[in-house]
Protein backbone atom coordinates (compact mmCIF):
# COMPACT_ATOMS: atom_id res chain seq x y z
CA UNK A 1 0.00 0.00 0.00
CA UNK A 2 2.96 2.18 1.10
CA UNK A 3 4.61 1.32 -1.93
CA UNK A 4 1.43 2.41 -4.46
CA UNK A 5 0.89 5.22 -2.65
CA UNK A 6 4.39 6.44 -3.15
CA UNK A 7 4.47 5.52 -6.66
CA UNK A 8 1.47 7.80 -7.28
CA UNK A 9 2.65 10.96 -5.19
CA UNK A 10 5.75 10.64 -7.91
CA UNK A 11 3.80 9.99 -10.94
CA UNK A 12 1.69 13.43 -9.74
CA UNK A 13 4.88 15.36 -8.59
CA UNK A 14 6.65 14.62 -12.03
CA UNK A 15 6.47 18.00 -14.12
CA UNK A 16 4.74 17.80 -17.06
CA UNK A 17 7.39 18.13 -20.43
CA UNK A 18 6.70 21.92 -21.90
CA UNK A 19 9.32 21.70 -24.30
CA UNK A 20 8.45 18.81 -27.25
CA UNK A 21 7.91 19.65 -30.63
CA UNK A 22 4.05 20.15 -30.33
CA UNK A 23 4.14 22.72 -26.82
CA UNK A 24 6.74 24.87 -29.14
CA UNK A 25 4.18 25.12 -31.71
CA UNK A 26 1.67 25.56 -29.67
CA UNK A 27 4.13 28.38 -27.88
CA UNK A 28 4.06 30.32 -31.59
CA UNK A 29 0.11 30.08 -31.76
CA UNK A 30 -1.48 30.88 -34.98
CA UNK A 31 1.64 32.45 -37.08
CA UNK A 32 4.09 29.05 -36.08
CA UNK A 33 1.24 26.86 -37.44
CA UNK A 34 0.90 28.71 -40.44
CA UNK A 35 4.28 29.04 -41.01
CA UNK A 36 4.59 25.02 -40.21
CA UNK A 37 1.66 24.86 -42.75
CA UNK A 38 3.51 26.71 -45.35
CA UNK A 39 6.32 24.72 -45.13
CA UNK A 40 4.55 21.29 -46.04
CA UNK A 41 3.00 22.68 -48.80
CA UNK A 42 6.15 23.65 -50.22
CA UNK A 43 7.85 19.99 -49.07
CA UNK A 44 5.04 18.17 -50.49
CA UNK A 45 5.32 20.33 -53.77
CA UNK A 46 8.59 20.09 -54.25
CA UNK A 47 9.05 15.63 -54.16
CA UNK A 48 5.58 15.79 -56.34
CA UNK A 49 7.31 17.86 -59.17
CA UNK A 50 10.72 15.94 -58.32
CA UNK A 51 9.22 12.40 -59.04
CA UNK A 52 6.89 13.37 -61.48
CA UNK A 53 10.01 14.94 -63.64
CA UNK A 54 12.53 12.25 -62.93
CA UNK A 55 9.44 9.72 -64.80
CA UNK A 56 8.73 12.28 -67.27
CA UNK A 57 13.13 12.67 -68.23
CA UNK A 58 13.58 8.90 -67.51
CA UNK A 59 10.87 7.55 -70.37
CA UNK A 60 12.57 10.52 -73.22
CA UNK A 61 15.66 8.63 -72.47
CA UNK A 62 14.32 5.41 -72.83
CA UNK A 63 12.40 6.50 -76.51
CA UNK A 64 15.53 7.71 -77.79
CA UNK A 65 16.81 4.45 -77.57
CA UNK A 66 14.14 3.55 -80.55
CA UNK A 67 15.49 6.50 -82.40
CA UNK A 68 18.90 5.27 -82.58
CA UNK A 69 17.84 1.36 -82.93
CA UNK A 70 15.07 1.53 -85.17
CA UNK A 71 14.19 5.13 -86.42
CA UNK A 72 17.16 5.57 -89.20
CA UNK A 73 16.74 2.11 -90.38
CA UNK A 74 13.52 3.23 -91.45
CA UNK A 75 13.50 4.13 -95.62
CA UNK A 76 11.62 7.47 -95.14
CA UNK A 77 10.48 9.90 -92.32
CA UNK A 78 7.16 8.46 -92.46
CA UNK A 79 8.15 4.80 -91.72
CA UNK A 80 10.53 6.42 -88.89
CA UNK A 81 7.89 8.04 -87.22
CA UNK A 82 5.71 5.09 -87.02
CA UNK A 83 7.63 3.30 -85.18
CA UNK A 84 7.83 6.16 -82.61
CA UNK A 85 5.27 6.04 -79.61
CA UNK A 86 3.03 8.52 -80.56
CA UNK A 87 2.84 10.84 -77.43
CA UNK A 88 6.81 10.90 -77.09
CA UNK A 89 9.08 13.92 -77.86
CA UNK A 90 11.38 12.61 -81.04
CA UNK A 91 7.85 11.70 -83.07
CA UNK A 92 6.46 15.71 -82.38
CA UNK A 93 10.28 16.06 -83.83
CA UNK A 94 9.98 13.86 -86.53
CA UNK A 95 5.66 15.06 -87.20
CA UNK A 96 6.99 18.07 -87.46
CA UNK A 97 9.77 17.21 -90.27
CA UNK A 98 7.19 15.61 -92.54
CA UNK A 99 4.72 18.51 -92.02
CA UNK A 100 6.96 20.87 -92.75
CA UNK A 101 8.91 18.95 -95.46
CA UNK A 102 5.46 19.14 -97.55
CA UNK A 103 4.80 22.35 -97.07
CA UNK A 104 8.59 23.91 -97.99
CA UNK A 105 7.87 23.24 -101.49
CA UNK A 106 5.45 26.10 -101.52
CA UNK A 107 8.46 28.50 -101.06
CA UNK A 108 10.01 29.87 -104.50
CA UNK A 109 13.06 30.39 -102.69
CA UNK A 110 15.55 28.02 -101.52
CA UNK A 111 17.32 29.48 -98.85
CA UNK A 112 13.77 30.37 -97.50
CA UNK A 113 12.68 26.70 -97.70
CA UNK A 114 15.72 25.90 -95.70
CA UNK A 115 15.11 28.69 -92.90
CA UNK A 116 11.21 27.35 -92.72
CA UNK A 117 12.04 23.87 -91.69
CA UNK A 118 15.08 24.92 -89.60
CA UNK A 119 12.47 27.28 -87.84
CA UNK A 120 9.72 24.63 -87.49
CA UNK A 121 11.96 22.25 -86.19
CA UNK A 122 13.57 24.98 -83.39
CA UNK A 123 9.72 25.73 -82.82
CA UNK A 124 9.45 22.33 -81.41
CA UNK A 125 12.52 21.92 -79.55
CA UNK A 126 11.34 24.68 -77.83
CA UNK A 127 7.65 23.83 -77.04
CA UNK A 128 9.32 20.74 -76.33
CA UNK A 129 11.73 22.44 -73.36
CA UNK A 130 9.13 24.45 -71.99
CA UNK A 131 7.04 21.11 -70.65
CA UNK A 132 10.09 19.60 -69.64
CA UNK A 133 10.77 23.14 -67.54
CA UNK A 134 7.34 22.54 -66.06
CA UNK A 135 7.53 23.02 -62.59
CA UNK A 136 11.22 23.88 -62.08
CA UNK A 137 10.85 27.56 -61.12
CA UNK A 138 8.83 26.43 -58.14
CA UNK A 139 11.37 24.45 -56.90
CA UNK A 140 13.33 27.15 -57.61
CA UNK A 141 11.51 29.66 -55.24
CA UNK A 142 11.16 27.36 -52.67
CA UNK A 143 14.93 26.53 -52.71
CA UNK A 144 15.41 30.72 -52.57
CA UNK A 145 12.23 31.42 -50.16
CA UNK A 146 12.26 28.55 -47.76
CA UNK A 147 14.79 29.54 -45.68
CA UNK A 148 13.51 33.14 -45.21
CA UNK A 149 10.29 31.67 -44.16
CA UNK A 150 11.79 29.68 -41.59
CA UNK A 151 13.55 32.69 -40.63
CA UNK A 152 10.63 34.87 -40.20
CA UNK A 153 9.45 32.21 -37.86
CA UNK A 154 12.27 32.10 -36.01
CA UNK A 155 12.33 36.40 -35.93
CA UNK A 156 8.95 35.52 -34.61
CA UNK A 157 10.25 33.08 -31.94
CA UNK A 158 12.83 35.70 -30.68
CA UNK A 159 11.09 38.27 -30.54
CA UNK A 160 8.07 36.41 -28.41
CA UNK A 161 10.81 35.11 -25.62
CA UNK A 162 12.12 38.84 -25.05
CA UNK A 163 8.53 39.68 -24.28
CA UNK A 164 8.30 36.71 -21.94
CA UNK A 165 11.32 38.05 -20.27
CA UNK A 166 9.93 41.50 -19.80
CA UNK A 167 7.21 40.80 -18.59
CA UNK A 168 8.63 38.16 -16.01
CA UNK A 169 11.35 40.17 -15.26
CA UNK A 170 13.92 37.85 -15.18
CA UNK A 171 15.16 35.71 -18.13
CA UNK A 172 14.62 32.24 -16.20
CA UNK A 173 14.59 28.97 -18.68
CA UNK A 174 10.60 28.12 -18.82
CA UNK A 175 10.19 31.32 -19.83
CA UNK A 176 12.00 31.49 -22.24
CA UNK A 177 12.55 27.87 -23.52
CA UNK A 178 9.18 27.71 -25.66
CA UNK A 179 9.65 31.08 -27.98
CA UNK A 180 13.56 30.04 -28.38
CA UNK A 181 12.45 26.48 -29.18
CA UNK A 182 9.95 27.15 -31.45
CA UNK A 183 12.26 29.72 -33.11
CA UNK A 184 15.10 26.84 -33.96
CA UNK A 185 12.87 24.50 -34.68
CA UNK A 186 11.60 26.82 -38.04
CA UNK A 187 15.15 27.37 -39.08
CA UNK A 188 15.38 24.07 -38.86
CA UNK A 189 12.35 23.41 -41.28
CA UNK A 190 13.32 25.90 -43.40
CA UNK A 191 16.28 24.39 -44.56
CA UNK A 192 14.98 21.01 -44.40
CA UNK A 193 12.49 22.25 -46.63
CA UNK A 194 15.02 24.35 -48.99
CA UNK A 195 18.24 21.85 -49.58
CA UNK A 196 15.91 18.76 -51.29
CA UNK A 197 14.27 21.79 -53.63
CA UNK A 198 17.71 23.40 -54.62
CA UNK A 199 18.94 20.15 -55.16
CA UNK A 200 16.72 18.75 -57.02
CA UNK A 201 16.41 22.02 -59.38
CA UNK A 202 20.23 21.74 -60.26
CA UNK A 203 19.82 17.58 -61.09
CA UNK A 204 16.93 18.54 -62.90
CA UNK A 205 18.17 20.94 -64.82
CA UNK A 206 21.04 19.25 -65.77
CA UNK A 207 19.02 16.55 -67.14
CA UNK A 208 16.95 18.63 -69.16
CA UNK A 209 20.16 19.89 -70.72
CA UNK A 210 21.17 16.65 -72.12
CA UNK A 211 17.68 16.13 -73.30
CA UNK A 212 17.70 19.22 -75.14
CA UNK A 213 21.31 18.46 -76.93
CA UNK A 214 19.86 14.97 -77.86
CA UNK A 215 17.31 17.12 -79.33
CA UNK A 216 19.03 19.33 -81.26
CA UNK A 217 21.08 16.91 -82.71
CA UNK A 218 18.08 14.69 -83.89
CA UNK A 219 16.32 18.13 -85.49
CA UNK A 220 19.85 18.63 -86.98
CA UNK A 221 20.04 14.47 -88.76
CA UNK A 222 16.66 15.31 -90.03
CA UNK A 223 17.10 18.58 -91.65
CA UNK A 224 20.17 16.49 -93.54
CA UNK A 225 18.27 13.93 -94.15
CA UNK A 226 15.70 15.56 -95.54
CA UNK A 227 17.81 18.29 -97.64
CA UNK A 228 20.14 15.47 -99.09
CA UNK A 229 17.07 13.30 -99.91
CA UNK A 230 17.90 10.62 -97.63
CA UNK A 231 21.85 10.31 -98.82
CA UNK A 232 23.49 11.61 -95.44
CA UNK A 233 21.84 10.29 -91.88
CA UNK A 234 23.82 9.17 -88.89
CA UNK A 235 24.97 6.10 -88.42
CA UNK A 236 22.68 3.31 -86.83
CA UNK A 237 23.37 1.83 -83.58
CA UNK A 238 22.83 -2.52 -83.64
CA UNK A 239 19.90 -3.27 -82.00
CA UNK A 240 20.62 -4.92 -79.00
CA UNK A 241 20.90 -8.82 -79.43
CA UNK A 242 18.01 -10.94 -78.28
CA UNK A 243 18.73 -13.65 -75.34
CA UNK A 244 18.72 -17.11 -76.76
CA UNK A 245 15.50 -18.84 -75.25
CA UNK A 246 16.37 -21.55 -72.59
CA UNK A 247 16.74 -25.27 -73.98
CA UNK A 248 14.72 -27.77 -73.07
CA UNK A 249 15.50 -29.79 -70.08
CA UNK A 250 16.37 -33.52 -70.98
CA UNK A 251 14.40 -35.88 -70.06
CA UNK A 252 15.35 -37.66 -67.27
CA UNK A 253 16.70 -41.52 -68.13
CA UNK A 254 14.37 -44.51 -67.01
CA UNK A 255 15.55 -47.11 -64.89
Amino acid sequence: MNLYLLAAGAAEAAPENKFGFVEAMKEGGPVAWSILAVMIIMSVGTFYIMFTKIFEQNKIFKQYKTVETQFWRAGGLKEGAAKLDKDSAWRQLADDAIKAQEEHGKMTDALESHDYMHGSLRRSEDSINAVLSGGLPFLASVGATAPFIGLLGTVIGIYRALINIGIAGSASIDKVAGPVGEALIMTAIGLLVAVPAVLGFNWLQSRNRRIGELLSSFSTDILAFINSNGAVKPAVTAAPAAKPAAKPAAPAAKA
